[in-house]
């Protein structure tokens, strides 16, 4: 008989990037899409919110965390990772709920990419205007 494999899952997104987290049990090792957390985010201003779930529950060194993230950029993708680490503890622990929520990482950022509106430069820019 197969051993089952102790995990929790957590779905995060942020514009348009869309991150699944899952975590098991051990010493506290990030793989973000089978490459290791400090090549795929390669400035610290991308880490630290991919860590900052993990570190206001002291959970840091209690779980390897495995990232599948798709969509938007780095930033958004960071993002959507630490939603997903801050669901997955919650489904481990739902103490651990109440801590995660005064500090704001269960909330979903509503923020989203306007699109392009035609006969317009971008979303909100428009070509510039001649008069004659």
């Amino acid at each position: 008989m197969a051993s089952t494999i102790v995990q929790y899952l957590g779905t995060g997104r942020r514009k348009t990037s869309v991150a699944r987290v899952f975590l098991r049990p051990g010493k506290g090792e990030i793989t973000v899409n089978g490459r290791s957390f400090e090549t795929y985010f390669p400035t610290e201003s991308s880490r630290t919110p991919v860590r900052q779930a993990l570190l206001a529950t002291e959970t840091a060194d209690k779980f390897d965390v495995l990232i599948l993230a798709h969509g938007g950029g780095v930033a958004g993708q960071a993002g959507a990772a630490r939603l997903g680490i801050a669901r997955a503890l919650v489904e481990f622990n739902a103490e651990l709920r109440k801590k995660l929520k005064s500090v704001g990482f269960l909330t979903r950022d509503p923020r989203k990419h306007e699109r392009k509106k035609y006969g317009q430069k971008g979303a909100r820019k428009r070509f510039q205007f001649s008069k004659r």
